[in-house]
């Protein structure tokens, strides 16, 4: 049996460039990188990588805003929920964290979903970001 697809392609026109942290950390201490997906620019150091795709990802975002008022100051806080069709990153079975970059500002990953239909397989994803 085939399942609709929930997030359809033509309504994803955001570019974003996401990078995916997996579990753990490396030997410096830094996360290690699951996933990313952003402009690649030519150097003498890149070889390619099965963590990386070329270009940008695109998503349909939805946004929202909240003003927290404080005795010293007016905070606006944005965040956005953003939707890809089918699995995102289909090496890594969780989205922990990391971050996109989302009209030129860099935002970060607080969880990450993937919605599967009955039969296990991807049907969309969802970061929630901040």
């Amino acid at each position: 049996m085939k399942f609709p697809s929930l997030v359809k392609k033509q309504f994803c026109k955001t570019p974003v460039e996401v990078t995916i942290y997996g579990e753990g950390i490396t030997e410096d201490g830094s996360p290690v990188i699951a996933f990313e997906c952003k402009n690649l620019y030519p150097s003498e150091n890149l070889y390619p990588s099965n963590l990386r795709c070329g270009g940008n990802a695109v998503c349909n975002v939805q946004s929202k805003a909240k003003t927290v008022y404080t005795k010293e100051q007016k905070i606006v806080r944005v965040s956005a929920v953003l939707l890809f069709d089918g699995d995102i990153a289909p090496d890594s079975p969780t989205l922990s964290g990391g971050f996109v970059i989302l009209d030129g500002v860099k935002r970060n990953i607080v969880q990450g979903t993937k919605h599967r239909n009955p039969d296990g397989k991807v049907n969309f994803t969802e970061l929630d970001v901040i």
